[in-house]
């Protein structure tokens, strides 16, 4: 692509776009810079909510691509990536998900999560390279984040994960009607023009974070990972995350502190498991089993005996 051609493309997306409402930011007291920020910023969930059909598309599909033992991977540059790093790295604690299965790859490798690395997002050969070290299969879900959709390093990492089989994903800020590229599901909030023309880690930025959000969450959840909305799944790799553990058993269940400590011990600091002991009144190794039983879903395995 010549430098014309580069030209002529960020000229049509909506997010190089000048913001009308903010072309005299520059001259507002700081309250008022603020305030302008803070309505656009207002203008995300609803572009959000627009594409929630497109989003429970994904999550049904991600849903069946782990279950079927693949990972979801997300593919980002700049912000973008750094976004579905950042999603990817959350998983484990949250959900005590294996670090392989939701994976953040960025353009330019790690040292790009701290510091901009040039040209990284126009390598095309090294996004193939990527895709190729994690041996992408059909059963996997690589999904692309590129707030301009034209991402080069991105298109290719998603073309390649189709030439590999994958079920693909693509989520870009800017308009449904102008995207071209062969993917499962494509989403697109439209949050408009930037604040400040063409600093997609505002607005944009903020749109993938809310998706990013909704896509593991709702994954989790139809995963079993969630009881009532509590994380039932989460490693207890911290002190906060101990007591967590210990208050999600007491709220649960009603019991008191000690005897949710207690039980949490004997259930060897899984939370799922000590739920079970204590609703159906069984060992941690009866817990255990019927929760295998119940697929890993704590309702299904406390069954009819459920505290009111």
């Amino acid at each position: 692509m010549t430098n014309s051609d580069l030209h002529n493309q960020l000229a049509t997306l909506m997010t190089e776009q000048r913001n009308p409402s903010t072309k005299d930011i520059d001259r507002l007291s700081t309250r008022e810079i603020l305030t302008a920020i803070n309505n656009e910023d207002k203008l995300v969930a609803h572009a959000v909510e627009r594409e929630l059909h497109h989003i429970a598309e994904a999550v049904e599909i991600i849903v069946e691509q782990l279950t079927r033992g693949g990972r979801l991977i997300y593919v980002g540059a700049g912000t973008s990536g750094r976004l579905g790093v950042l999603d990817a790295t959350e998983c484990p604690p949250t959900f005590g998900t294996d670090p392989s299965q939701v994976i953040g790859i960025i353009a330019g490798g790690q040292q790009a999560l701290i510091r901009s690395i040039e040209g990284a997002e126009d390598d095309e050969k090294q996004a193939a390279r990527d895709i190729d070290a994690l041996h992408v299969t059909t059963t996997d879900i690589v999904c692309g984040i590129a707030a301009s959709r034209r991402t080069p390093y991105v298109v290719a990492a998603i073309q390649r994960a189709r030439e590999g089989g994958a079920k693909t994903i693509f989520i870009t800020t800017n308009p449904r009607a102008k995207f071209d590229l062969a993917v499962d599901v494509a989403i697109c909030p439209e949050v408009g023009p930037e604040v400040i023309m063409g600093s997609t880690r505002m607005k944009s930025g903020t749109a993938q974070k809310l998706v990013l959000n909704m896509l593991t969450t709702a994954t989790m959840i139809k995963l079993g990972k969630v009881f009532e909305n509590m994380m039932v799944d989460l490693q207890l790799t911290n002190q906060k995350l101990l007591e967590r553990a210990r208050r999600i058993v007491m709220i649960a269940t009603g019991v008191e502190y000690e005897t949710a400590k207690d039980v949490l011990s004997q259930a060897g600091g899984h939370v799922k498991t000590a739920l079970v002991m204590v609703s159906e009144g069984v060992t941690a190794e009866t817990a255990q089993k019927k929760l295998v039983q119940a697929g890993g879903f704590v309702r299904k395995a406390i069954g009819s005996t459920r505290r009111s």
